[in-house]
């Protein structure tokens, strides 16, 4: 008898953290933590944030350095799968813009992405980018694309990902690309008004 109550308040406990919903975040070197420790990066704050206003939501950062919307895209389905989320955060296309791929490529890719998500079942956040003005009318189109997609889509937008920091060089590490520690609880601060009102 003792043990059937013991098993029971067990799983009691347990089903909180057993039934917690899942951020996938699809990103690129700015959100997996390029240059310093996993745990600083603004997913791993994120994390910690969703623990501290006790929402039952547990973030998995499926980022990777290099990642292009293509290979976002060719690797969405089999993340889907395996961990059925609730909400989907896309920040990829700096990899794109920086290698000058085809937008419409891009665009593609993005749109495919937000499809494949809400087919699933699970809500998406897409974070926009910007290139130096020295890519010309090509980083327009570029910035614009996000917009546009957002637009169509019905996506909330995170206008650029970097806005909180980009007029802050000693945020940046030395080669002027990647978000130092010190940068990420301010990405945190910028992706969570777009991503909070899909916390149900």
């Amino acid at each position: 008898m003792r043990f059937a109550l013991f098993l029971c308040a067990l799983l009691f406990t347990a089903s909180p953290a057993l039934a917690a919903r899942t951020i996938l975040i699809m990103g690129d070197s700015l959100s997996a933590g390029y240059g310093i420790r996993p745990e600083q990066a603004w997913p791993a704050l994120l994390n910690t944030r969703l623990a501290e206003k006790r929402l039952d939501y547990s973030v998995t950062n499926l980022s990777i350095s290099g990642e292009t919307t293509a290979g976002g895209r060719s690797r969405l389905g089999p993340a889907l799968k395996a961990h059925q989320p609730a909400i989907v955060v896309i920040a990829l296309g700096a990899n794109d813009g920086l290698r000058g791929l085809p937008l419409g490529q891009m665009r593609d890719n993005l749109n495919a992405m937000i499809s494949a998500a809400r087919t699933s079942g699970a809500r998406v956040v897409m974070a926009g980018m910007r290139l130096p003005p020295n890519y010309g009318p090509y980083a327009t189109d570029f910035f614009g694309s996000f917009k546009s997609i957002a637009q169509q889509q019905k996506v909330p937008l995170i206008d650029f990902l970097l806005e909180p920091i980009v007029a802050r060089p000693q945020l940046f590490q030395a080669d002027n690309l990647h978000p130092l520690a010190e940068a990420q609880p301010l990405l945190v601060d910028h992706v969570w008004p777009a991503l909070a009102p899909l916390l149900k």
